[in-house]
């Protein structure tokens, strides 16, 4: 099967930018799986994806419909013949369906510098099941108790002992990155693994002296998350946890790495698990406890992979390295380096370091080179070579104008689960929150399929008002607050935008015969039991006549993250995760009840794009302050702050959430919450 990965890494353009991560979306290598072995084939970075970004202009985030299109109108049989012919992974590239065809044409022809480093095509495959998150809630085999709406103690302890027997193949190197530090279960299984990831060192260590006489390196292991304004991770506190079991009489089994970075209002949201080249876990899911593993959890889904698509993941990690290792070599970096890790201050930048052990491991972590797993695990299949290319621009944004040619190669049917379309919602109104949009041009490549070629789309969304494992709703609220109806009159306005000869009978009957949109459901309903709270849903997973299927990190809703997926480009794996997630899920879910054609048809005029902060009326500022709290004014004010042309800027302001603060907050598209668990590290917010 032949795969083609999408993602979004802020931290690339970093390095070649001075604007910066914050402004610019790069597609990073992801993996493509082909026949029997399931080859990725196409690789996509983007830095900032759509969830917790960076403040730009909607239409600078976002590749434009037509332009996608006239590229791939322009592309004729023996210009595609020879981009193939000049391929190193030409083999993989003559698999590729339609949909996988597409997307590489136009990533090569827009994107050709960056091949390597923000897209990709290479080969890997799905190891196992999909992993979904609760278990089998959709099967026979259900996690529930008979009420089957009630989740059985420990459901999804599976879930974490997974990730671990995953870190514990490592021999060489193992590359981590989630949103925040792991807690709960997830952070003892994490610890269980570098137990026994150091006892691995040590006796590979002595069968390598006995064979070569030489001394083998120690274990690298990198571990990045996001700094986030206002939340800076503490990885001093990371580091000691994670650590504080191991064995000190030997401290050369083992390099551990912890690190955050941000650059402006974006960071890494990209959840990867590399080992060695060889192992992939990739999607979704958080490292979260009372998410995912408590009452009301979330619906969350990732994937297992094997192959050379796990060096893709390790070369993307790279990058944001590499953007700490320069950030902190400044003057200004080497001053903050002193400061402590947890203490809050404001800048336009903010990284963070701390190795293990402490004196004798170098403050940097190595870069990940292929040859390193290659030279000490021999390999049969060498990947395909690689070759750096840091010639990024804003407007370089492959993972974006993959996903517009995927969804556009779309000849009958486009299935999506996602945690919501739109940005996060004023409450009580029908507005974004001000500088917000609607990602139009995902929109608008919907309509213009289900207009023209009379495309089905299918859209499962998370129910409103949901949140996890007992947390409070403005501090874990896994939807922004649209309806199916918000959703369906978006996508349907786009028809009548780009065909002003579309008449109000036929776009209803679009709505009524092309467009099915619902809230995500059980058997038992869209609520849980125990407390009638409603379901969540957190996977970010299309797929395109059912012949490919994304699953990642990345939202379709604007925001500018550091992002990774992978877009599989094989029918039966494609066929085996619909069987697996798609049409159970579909089953319980869709109702007809959700959706209402005259509303949507009666709505179409509606402007629900967030104003300009400076067009506010005053009842508008008394809802926002609503869903403000002090921690968030903190947050706004330093993203006010951070609008200063210096490259780090320390300040200090009154807190009063003004206007100007606002669109930052809406930028951002996330609550974080001001209450820390006294059991967590002390610096750790949760986001999505």
């Amino acid at each position: 099967m032949v795969a083609a990965a999408a993602s979004n890494n802020n931290a690339k353009s970093m390095d070649n930018n001075d604007d910066g991560i914050a402004t610019t979306s790069t597609i990073i290598t992801q993996p493509k799986a082909k026949k029997e072995a399931m080859d990725v084939a196409d690789t996509m970075t983007t830095p900032n994806s759509n969830n917790d970004g960076i403040g730009i202009d909607d239409n600078n985030r976002w590749c434009n419909v037509d332009n996608v299109c006239n590229f791939m109108g322009s592309l004729n049989s023996s210009t595609i013949d020879d981009l193939t012919k000049h391929s190193s992974n030409s083999h993989i590239i003559e698999d590729l369906s339609y949909v996988g065809e597409a997307t590489y044409n136009i990533l090569k022809m827009k994107h050709d510098t960056s091949k390597n480093q923000q897209w990709n095509v290479t080969n890997g495959k799905v190891v196992g099941k999909l992993h979904q998150t609760p278990k089998d809630v959709f099967s026979s085999n259900s996690n529930t108790t008979s009420s089957d709406s009630q989740l059985r103690d420990g459901h999804d302890d599976w879930f974490p002992e997974i990730i671990s027997s995953i870190m514990k193949r490592t021999e060489v190197w193992c590359d981590i990155c989630s949103l925040t530090a792991p807690d709960g279960l997830f952070l003892e299984k994490m610890k269980e693994a570098l137990t026994v990831i150091s006892e691995t060192s040590k006796r590979l260590a002595k069968q390598y002296y006995l064979l070569k006489g030489k001394r083998r390196p120690p274990i690298v292991v990198r571990m990045m998350f996001a700094n986030i304004i206002g939340v800076p991770m503490n990885c001093n506190e990371v580091v000691k946890e994670l650590t504080s079991h191991l064995s000190k009489d030997d401290p050369d089994t083992l390099r551990l790495w912890v690190g955050a970075w941000r650059r402006d209002t974006s960071w890494n949201h990209a959840k990867i698990i590399a080992v060695d080249g060889k192992y992939l876990h990739t999607g979704g899911h958080n490292l979260w406890d009372q998410h995912y593993l408590k009452i009301n959890p979330i619906h969350d889904l990732s994937v297992e992979l094997e192959g050379d698509i796990a060096n893709d993941a390790h070369n993307f990690t790279n990058a944001m390295w590499s953007f700490i290792e320069e950030k902190q070599e400044t003057f200004i970096g080497n001053v903050i380096d002193k400061l402590p890790d947890n203490m809050r201050y404001i800048t336009r930048n903010r990284v963070a370091v701390t190795e293990y052990p402490t004196g004798i491991a170098s403050e940097h972590p190595p870069m990940y080179r292929e040859e390193f797993t290659t030279k000490f695990i021999p390999k049969h299949n060498n990947a395909n070579s690689r070759n750096s290319n840091n010639s990024n621009s804003n407007k370089n944004q492959p993972a974006d104008d993959a996903f517009i040619a995927m969804l556009g190669s779309a000849k009958y049917i486009i299935r999506m689960v996602l945690q919501d379309l739109g940005p996060i919602q004023i409450p009580g109104t029908t507005k974004a929150l001000p500088g917000l949009q609607w990602p139009h041009e995902t929109l608008r490549i919907l309509g213009k399929v289900i207009w023209e070629r009379d495309v089905d789309v299918e859209i499962i969304l998370s129910n409103l008002g949901s949140t996890p494992g007992g947390l409070r709703r403005l501090q874990s609220n896994y939807s922004n607050g649209w309806t199916c109806n918000d959703v369906g009159s978006e996508i349907i306005k786009t028809i009548r935008e780009q065909f002003p000869e579309a008449d109000d009978e036929k776009l209803r009957q679009k709505v009524e015969s092309n467009l099915r949109i619902c809230y995500l459901r059980h058997k038992c309903g869209n609520k849980w039991e125990e407390n009638d709270m409603p379901m969540g849903l957190h996977s970010k997973h299309f797929i395109v006549d059912d012949l490919a299927t994304y699953i990642g990190s990345q939202n379709l809703y604007v925001c500018n993250l550091a992002e990774w997926g992978v877009v599989i480009d094989d029918i039966n794996t494609t066929e085996q995760f619909m069987e697996q997630y798609w049409t159970p899920m579909w089953y319980y879910s869709y109702r007809g009840v959700d959706y209402d054609v005259h509303k949507v048809m009666d709505e179409l005029d509606m402007d629900r794009d967030g104003d300009d902060d400076s067009d506010l009326d005053n009842e508008t500022r008394k809802l926002i302050r609503t869903i403000e709290n002090q921690d968030t004014r903190k947050i706004l004010l330093a993203l006010k702050e951070n609008s200063s042309d210096d490259d780090d800027y320390d300040g200090n302001s009154n807190l009063n959430a003004s206007s100007s603060t606002t669109r930052s907050l809406n930028i951002n598209g996330k609550f974080y919450d001001n209450e820390i668990e006294k059991d967590e590290f002390p610096t750790v917010w949760k986001s999505k």
